[in-house]
């Protein structure tokens, strides 16, 4: 039995996930409802198709409680190359290292399959400094920006990270 305050991972997706997953992504505070929306279709979508559907997830449990989670899945088309679609964790379980322990399991995940690379993005707008160091920090470089992609003076930030090995 692992003690209360340890951190556990769970891959597998249930309907409460749904739940969980909206709650988690709307309390960061960073994202519009819309986006929200996206993010538990990922886990409805996960639910009715099973692996086929593309998407996997790492969630984050300590006790009773999922605190965090991944989504993350192959992008069609390639050999070896992933998409990170969401990292988020509650605010309750931020600062202390979580997010980057998630974000290690996922690349685990990601190269037991196989998987070389890891793309991610993210919003050039200031609220997202944080996040955007954060990446980098977890050793994710710069690949391109896409001007105005968002909106005007809303850049697309696309970073990747080898896993080689």
């Amino acid at each position: 039995m692992n003690p209360p305050n340890q951190v556990r991972y769970r891959y597998e997706v249930t309907p409460r996930d749904r739940d969980t997953v909206r709650s988690i992504v709307a309390s960061t505070g960073f994202f519009y409802p819309a986006e929200v929306d996206v993010a538990v279709e990922l886990v409805d979508e996960r639910l009715a198709k099973g692996p086929a559907s593309g998407y996997f997830f790492v969630f984050a449990e300590r006790g009773d409680e999922t605190i965090g989670y991944t989504c993350y899945g192959p992008i069609a088309c390639t050999e070896a190359s992933y998409d990170l679609y969401w990292i988020a964790v509650h605010p309750s379980s931020q600062r202390g290292g979580l997010g980057r322990q998630l974000m290690q399991e996922s690349e685990r995940q990601i190269r037991l399959v196989g998987g070389e690379r890891i793309y991610l993005d993210t919003s050039n707008r200031p609220q997202y400094q944080p996040t955007r160091t954060f990446y980098e920090r977890c050793g994710f470089r710069v690949e391109a920006v896409l001007k105005d992609f968002y909106a005007r003076g809303d850049d697309k930030v696309i970073y990747v990270k080898e896993i080689l090995g």
